[in-house]
């Protein structure tokens, strides 16, 4: 599922995407409003299901994340930090499988 959300400090939309155990797997970055961050969801829910969307990434500590991208190459969405590879790739699936689930909870 995924959720809307508003941040108390920066007043920006957020969405995330949730597995069925409630942790967070795709978060997408800022908008300063509501409609563009549906506009990210729907961009998640077109380009989710295709693997070559993805692109795998380390961050400096050696953690590995991926990032989901458009059919123009723009970031949209960036999972949390996986110590190993089968964890990653889990992560990818997850996105796959819960993307079918595209109810969309709004909590602003």
């Amino acid at each position: 599922m995924f959720e809307i959300y508003q941040s108390e400090k920066t007043k920006q939309f957020h969405y995330r995407l949730k597995a069925a155990n409630g942790q967070v797997v795709l978060s997408g970055q800022a908008y300063k409003d509501k409609a563009s961050c549906e506009n990210g969801v729907e961009s998640v829910l077109k380009n989710g299901a295709d693997e070559s969307r993805y692109e795998v990434k380390e961050a400096s500590d050696g953690r590995k994340y991926f990032v989901l991208r458009s059919s123009n190459g723009q970031i949209i969405a960036q999972s949390q930090m996986y110590k190993s590879e089968s964890g990653l790739k889990n992560g990818i699936m997850s996105v796959g499988n819960n993307i079918a689930d595209s109810r969309i909870k709004a909590l602003c």
